[in-house]
């Protein structure tokens, strides 16, 4: 069985290290779908290639993405990534986002 890491973007890095001392429940959702991802690497839902940003197909060059959804509306964004070794799985986690952040990367409109 592969292994299966677990690593944060910087960015996702601050906005999760900033949980912790603002949003307890949120941060511990985090935690928690960190902790389902070890154990089942493509968890949440995927997202259509056509609805990636932008900025993310730019930075990160990728071919997958997926969405798990934690409390209060916020969001999680990952991708997975080979391993060189082809022995491990990597799951880069992109971004943790709020539903209107999450709305305006993607692309939805108000009603």
């Amino acid at each position: 069985m592969k292994k299966i890491v677990v690593i944060l973007s910087e960015s996702a890095q601050e906005i999760y290290s900033g949980l912790g001392k603002k949003n307890q429940m949120i941060f511990r959702s985090v935690n928690n779908k960190i902790e389902i991802l070890k154990e089942k690497h493509v968890y949440g839902q995927a997202i259509r290639k056509k609805l990636f940003p932008k900025e993310y197909k730019a930075k990160y060059d990728i071919t997958n993405l997926f969405r798990v959804q934690l409390s209060n509306f916020w969001r999680m964004i990952y991708t997975l990534i080979a391993s060189e070794s082809k022995e491990e799985i990597i799951i880069l986690i992109i971004d943790i986002i709020n539903h209107e952040e999450y709305n305006k990367k993607f692309g939805y409109k108000k009603k």
